[in-house]
């Protein structure tokens, strides 16, 4: 494993890399969820360096080893989409090099980035499109900020005693006790300014909604739901029937964090998928040829 900090486009982004950096047309770019971190990656890298597969876990602004910039704006789908195109650029990493998997708010970025043509392949965790509703998504807008400045008043241990408590999260009360302990000082290590200010900038409540353009995401597509997320799978099929390469699996036992409640079970899924869509690719290009 080595950590690094990549300069890109006037701020460092944390990136932590696992495996065979020799080989990177089998890159596997992992980002984490709201209050999450590359690091978080590292229990399953074992579960996903294939022979001749590349990890590259990356920060998102505010979080881990990245920079936390005083302005919002600095932390939009827009900025989020060039820093990763450039930190990758800067690892050596091609077009057509790389799978690209995001859970939660890092599958609402992997999404959205998803489109600039650059991956070969997706993986969506417990993402979504954004809300198409434009009042649910100003009152989602509304939501986020309050809960931005509850951080910045209240300070990080606080909102993670909240946060924690959130329903959405239930499930990960059946995670082994060490693991949990593991997760809650994770979360602690957090910076207030660096998640209110991705709240305001990259929430869903501020994203674009992609909705409309799922039909045009020309590449394989996994989407990954834990079944006792209802919510989340409910989105997941319909960004299923929306999405012309789309395979949706529906993980038994999981909750909305599948690659902590499941992890055998979600490193089998994507393992098999990256095969698969290294594989398609090399019997395309052979045929081009």
């Amino acid at each position: 494993m080595e950590s690094r900090r990549i300069a890109v486009n006037g701020l460092y982004m944390g990136a932590i890399l696992h495996g065979d950096a020799e080989n990177r047309k089998q890159t596997l770019v992992l980002l984490h969820g709201f209050t999450g971190c590359a690091a978080g990656w590292s229990d399953l890298s074992s579960g996903l360096e294939a022979p001749g597969r590349w990890l590259i876990a990356l920060d998102m602004p505010g979080h881990g080893q990245s920079d936390a910039p005083a302005d919002p704006a600095r932390y939009t789908m827009e900025h989020c989409q060039r820093d990763i195109l450039a930190a990758l650029a800067a690892l050596g990493v091609r077009q057509g090099e790389a799978t690209l998997l995001g859970y939660s708010m890092g599958g609402r970025i992997a999404l959205y980035t998803a489109f600039s043509g650059f991956f070969r392949a997706l993986i969506l965790e417990s993402a979504s499109p954004g809300l198409a509703d434009p009042a649910e998504r100003e009152r989602r807008r509304q939501s986020d900020n309050a809960l931005a400045e509850r951080i910045e008043r209240e300070g990080v241990e606080a909102f993670i005693d909240y946060w924690e408590q959130l329903p959405l999260f239930a499930s990960q009360s059946n995670l082994p006790p060490e693991r949990r302990a593991a997760l809650r000082a994770q979360r602690l290590t957090n910076r207030a300014s660096g998640l209110a200010n991705s709240l305001r900038g990259v929430g869903t409540g501020v994203q674009p909604t992609l909705h409309e353009r799922l039909g045009t995401l020309n590449l394989p597509v996994l989407l990954l739901a834990g079944e006792l997320d209802s919510k989340f799978c409910q989105i997941a099929r319909q960004m299923a029937r929306s999405t012309p390469r789309a395979r949706l699996q529906i993980v038994p036992g999981a909750g909305h964090t599948i690659h902590l409640e499941q992890p055998a079970l979600f490193a089998g899924l994507v393992d098999e998928f990256c095969n698969e869509t290294y594989l398609e690719q090399m019997r395309r290009n052979q045929h081009a040829s």
